[in-house]
């Protein structure tokens, strides 16, 4: 049963074994597993319930329905854009269905230097090979690169870099060009068409439009979840409200949302890393003029990903997340990709104004582009103050020499596959012909707050797991410390970024949180 917002015209109350906050990769696989094994569900979802038949590949539509923030959301110094999902079926709607198991050496890291048990390699493996299944992962094939993607491929070769083919969750793929917008032919697997639907099948309840406002709890021990109706059109409240009373309530609203609303719920003093430690892998683009045309927005964003400067180098020893290291940076600690940005959104990142930006917009067949997501080393934290979100994320320190490296192998790439311009998207529009005028345009690009197009679209890291609530917010068992029944499923617990999209790690490990709900309710 799926109830939307505007069929709730009373207040409503459920009694069930398990209540799950979030519908997206961590709540919708969380909820699929634990319905199909019999425990009683019910599942709240802020954003709206849409289906292919909403989803008209128009940007600005899309945008307002399924981007939280409607696309407008930022960093408190508004440096970077808040890229996070608010519909049925979360991020996963609008993500690009890259779908990588998390790398071994980031799984022994978070074992070696956060203590992390019961996720190891070996551990996850199962689950990864049922999620692969259900999901219909898979490496893209040729048909499916376009001419971007091509480019990307060739200079990486060129250059002696590590390319390969970007494993997919798609079925039947259309190659629409849409996967930002919502998949309208239901061929992207995301949660919507996955998980959603399987919870419902096994007997879960999911209300949309419904946001979790407040836990009621004595001791250890949480007693419901009350949550209240919002208008889809405005965003706000419009009266009724949901009281929800379980045996078990998982919080799984995404890397920004988790913490806002655990941080709403005053456990601040008691969890004082809640909100801390969070990163959003920032997202550097580079833009290029070719003379032939690549029209970037056709068949899925990324066929072929370099995977070269994954890992970062360091001349000593190797900087760890949040933490100050004698070691001297190199190069690297990114994931490089093939760039996929429709004319509505180029028209807004491109440089400039009036003529200069017309100018660009006539030539965009000929524009293409790459981006790289930045794995953060300076963390930043989530606060409310006076009610409102803000989100704190520094660029400089080794998120700043992260941004510059991948700057100058973007352009690196693209002049060796034949770019006659370079545009970096800066404020200042700053452009070069010839490779040799890298280095000194990358060293003189600003980092300061809104000089930059940034996009910040695998947020997590503000509930993070560890040993104890001295350094952590929730356990092995993804259980919150301090409570014998409030759990986190979603990228709110990883300790640092995965250094790839997130979406498996993240549906990987809610099966492990899952198991630990379902002992709880046994």
């Amino acid at each position: 049963m799926i109830r939307q917002g505007h069929e709730l015209d009373r207040d409503q109350s459920e009694s069930v074994d398990v209540c799950v906050v979030g519908s997206g990769c961590g709540g919708a696989s969380l909820a699929a597993v634990l319905a199909e094994q019999g425990r009683s569900v019910v599942m709240l979802e802020q954003g709206g319930y849409y289906t292919k038949d909403d989803f008209d590949q128009r940007e600005l539509n899309m945008l307002a329905k399924i981007d939280g923030g409607r696309g407008l959301h930022a960093s408190d110094d508004v440096s970077i854009s808040l890229t996070y999902g608010n519909n049925v079926g979360g991020a996963s709607v609008h993500y690009w269905a890259d779908s990588y198991r998390t790398p071994a050496d980031r799984l022994l890291e978070w074992r070696d230097e956060f203590g992390i048990r019961g996720h190891s390699e070996a551990a996850l493996a199962p689950h990864f090979d049922q999620i692969e299944r259900d999901l219909n992962v898979h490496p893209a094939s040729d048909e499916y690169a376009n001419k971007m993607n091509l480019l990307v491929e060739r200079g990486a070769r060129q250059l002696g870099w590590h390319v390969a083919r970007v494993p997919q969750a798609r079925k039947a793929c259309r190659a629409s060009g849409h996967c930002m917008q919502g998949c309208a032919y239901d061929a992207k697997q995301s949660q919507l068409v996955t998980y959603v639907p399987r919870a419902v099948a096994a007997g879960a309840r999911l209300y949309s439009d419904l946001r979790a406002e407040r836990l009621e709890w004595t001791g250890r021990k949480i007693s419901a979840l009350v949550g209240r109706v919002l208008d889809r059109g405005t965003g706000r409240p419009r009266g009724p409200t949901l009281r929800v009373e379980a045996r078990a309530f998982v919080i799984a609203a995404g890397g920004y949302g988790t913490p806002d609303f655990l941080l709403r719920q005053g456990l601040k003093a008691q969890l004082p890393e809640l909100g801390e430690h969070l990163f959003v892998n920032p997202c550097p683009m580079v833009h290029a003029i070719f003379d032939d045309d690549i029209i970037q927005w056709r068949n899925i964003p990324a066929a072929w990903g370099v995977e070269e400067f994954r890992l970062a180098r360091y001349q000593g020893p190797r900087r760890v997340f949040g933490r100050p290291s004698q070691s001297r940076y190199l190069e690297g600690g990114y994931l490089f990709m093939p760039n996929q940005l429709h004319p509505g959104l180029l028209g807004a990142v491109l440089p400039g104004i009036g003529r200069t930006n017309t100018e660009l917009m006539r030539q965009l067949p000929k524009l293409g582009g790459t981006i790289c997501w930045i794995d953060d080393v300076e963390p930043g934290r989530i606060r409310i103050d006076g009610g409102r979100r803000r989100v704190e994320m520094p660029l400089g320190g080794g998120n700043g020499e992260r941004l510059r490296d991948a700057w100058k192998k973007q352009a690196q790439l693209l002049f060796t596959v034949g770019a006659k311009q370079v545009l970096f998207g800066d404020a200042q529009d700053t452009r070069i012909d010839r490779a040799d005028q890298i280095e000194s345009a990358v060293r003189q690009l600003s980092i300061r707050a809104g000089r930059n197009a940034l996009g910040a679209p695998h947020p997590g890291g503000g509930a993070r797991m560890g040993a104890s609530a001295r350094d952590s917010v929730v356990d092995e068992d993804h259980r919150v410390h301090g409570f014998d029944n409030l759990f986190v499923a979603d990228p709110s617990v990883f300790p640092s970024p995965p250094s790839v999209d997130p979406s498996l790690t993240i549906l990987a490990f809610s099966r492990v949180a899952a198991a630990a709900v379902a002992a709880h309710t046994s």
